[in-house]
């Protein structure tokens, strides 16, 4: 719908004559908005120290194939 917006294709959003194209895509962009998840920023910013410890080797990652067979014997 961003995308919609922010190039003018919002001609399919009027489904009545008296529809105004941009005002129905506007309104149901910020609708969509509230369906959105959100995630805080301390989590934002764990993972991204998750994904740097893993690309600099400070974490050991262990395959799940590995943990999957392990347990089967």
């Amino acid at each position: 719908m961003w995308r919609d917006l922010v190039t003018g294709n919002y001609e399919d959003y009027a489904l009545l004559g008296d529809d105004d194209p941009y005002e129905e895509c506007y309104q149901w962009f910020w609708t969509s908005i509230n369906l959105d998840e959100t995630y805080p920023k301390e989590f934002l910013e764990y993972l991204n120290e998750l994904i740097e410890d893993i690309e600099n080797g400070r974490v050991e990652l262990t395959p799940l194939y590995k943990n999957l067979t392990e347990d089967l014997e």
